[in-house]
């Protein structure tokens, strides 16, 4: 068995999700609700497994996972989304993504963030943002646009462009596609943990939308509003989240 360490192990997780639900796509022979559903039940099933064997210790907390609250008393906990973008990915688009992240002590560190169908995996260890020409562009939730994007619009001038997944998102502000990723309204804490943890080892901004800071493995794993942005505009852009 092979002695990884806490990245490569993300790395690994991400990669093998990713290879596994793209898998059930073969032969076309599911769709819709079907694939999602088979798709994620195998992938969070394989990574169970592999934490089992790997982590024993650790604490976990996975959208597709019955939750275990013991990992509130657990120092290390890996957080997980197997397919952040179900929709997406069961109607055949490729803005969905693979989350896997580690927190220690509710602070976001080691994590991966893939995006399956452009065979990419971003690491916290082996990544920075592209610090070229703004965009003028805010990526925002393609279901569940929230209504403070609008009035930060108006502040910044930004574009509002709609969009799949957080991950998918998050790397769009971190390849320079986009400026900013707002939302609010809610989510959980698998869609945050990851992109938040890459999103920080890049030097991107990345909080709750007043500035707060971010802090996972909570008992309540509602997470209502993000901010991730280059940093440069994060002051302007709490400002008017605040209205």
């Amino acid at each position: 068995m092979r002695d990884l360490d806490d990245q490569e192990l993300a790395y690994f997780l991400a990669t093998g999700i990713g290879d596994i639900v793209k898998g059930t796509r073969a032969g076309g022979l599911l769709h819709g609700r079907s694939l999602a559903r088979v798709a994620t039940e195998v992938a969070q099933s394989w990574t169970d497994e592999v934490l089992s064997v790997h982590r024993p210790d650790d604490g976990v907390l996975s959208e597709d996972a019955s939750d275990d609250l013991s990992r509130l008393d657990k120092q290390r906990v890996w957080i997980i989304d197997v397919i952040d973008g179900t929709k997406e990915f069961s109607t055949g688009r490729a803005d969905w993504s693979v989350h896997v992240a580690l927190v220690v002590d509710g602070a976001p560190g080691v994590a991966a963030v893939g995006l399956p169908d452009s065979t990419r995996v971003f690491r916290s260890d082996q990544v920075t943002y592209v610090d070229g020409p703004l965009a003028g562009t805010m990526v925002v939730s393609r279901n569940n646009p929230p209504e403070v994007a609008e009035r930060v619009a108006r502040a910044t001038g930004m574009a509002v462009k709609p969009m799949g997944s957080a991950g998918a998102k998050m790397l769009s502000v971190l390849l320079g596609d986009a400026d900013a990723y707002v939302h609010a309204g809610g989510q959980n804490e698998w869609d945050q943990a990851a992109p938040v943890a890459v999103a920080l080892a890049a030097g991107l901004h990345a909080s709750r939308l007043d500035g707060g800071e971010k802090v996972f493995n909570q008992e309540d794993t509602y997470a209502p509003d993000i901010l991730i942005c280059r940093p440069e505009l994060a002051e302007e852009i709490i400002a008017a989240a605040r209205g």
